[in-house]
């Protein structure tokens, strides 16, 4: 069965990579890999949608807002080439989720073992601020994905964008029947919702804005990354 659900993600890859269903996401992250930025003007950019990576048998997923311009849409992998996923992939090495603390290239050899990383928008969007029509379109991807990934237990949303995306997606995959918590889930740092398949944990994104200022620290996103550990661990 796992050898199967592997074969059906790499082919859900090659679609996500070859989605063109937002005109204006593809117009950026093409313009984008076309002019480059002046550090990166002798690479190649990436320039398509991000699939999702990691462990097909993943019990926790780390889900984010969306690909960086000259980060994830220049070295086509999510988080790799800037100082968010600088941050991020230093507190999966310190929790063991990576085998490398660090991701600069496609082929640096990161592998992860019992996580999977993905992202609510699959393209760079211009401001890093995707339509809600863009989001919506993105979201079909993310159903066929947590399909597939059939011992995710737990979900860390990076970000009250992620954490929206998270509760859509649990909605989408629930069906007809699905009955709204009311009040809707609010995100928090630390913030926990326990769901029918998977819980949620919520967790500042490692954008600048917030490691620069302290508003998230190592200690806080390790605490997040052990707790979703342990519940992932737990949950049968």
């Amino acid at each position: 069965m796992q050898s199967q659900s592997v074969v059906r993600l790499t082919e859900l890859e090659t679609q996500i990579c070859e989605c063109r269903r937002c005109p204006r996401l593809v117009a950026w992250r093409e313009q984008v890999a076309r002019e480059r930025r002046a550090a990166f003007a002798e690479e190649r950019y990436w320039g398509r949608p991000l699939p999702g990576f990691g462990d097909p048998a993943a019990r926790v997923v780390l889900l984010g807002l969306a690909p960086a311009a000259h980060g994830a849409n220049r070295t086509g992998r999510m988080f790799t080439g800037d100082r968010s996923g600088d941050f991020l992939f230093a507190a999966l090495w310190r929790t063991g989720f990576v085998n490398q603390p660090r991701s600069r290239r496609l082929d640096d050899g990161l592998e992860l073992n019992g996580a999977w990383i993905t992202a609510a928008v699959r393209c760079a969007p211009p401001a890093n601020r995707p339509t809600p029509a863009e989001r919506e379109a993105c979201l079909p991807w993310g159903v066929q994905e947590m399909q597939l990934l059939s011992e995710v237990r737990v979900v860390v949303c990076l970000g009250a964008f992620a954490w929206d995306a998270a509760l859509r997606l649990s909605e989408a995959l629930a069906g007809p029947g699905f009955v709204r918590p009311r009040p809707r889930p609010k995100f928090g740092h630390g913030a926990e919702l326990a769901g029918e398949r998977y819980s949620l944990i919520g967790c500042y994104h490692p954008s600048q804005q917030n490691t620069f200022t302290g508003r998230l620290t190592e200690p806080m996103i390790d605490a997040v990354l052990e707790r979703a550990r342990g519940l992932a661990a737990d949950t049968r």
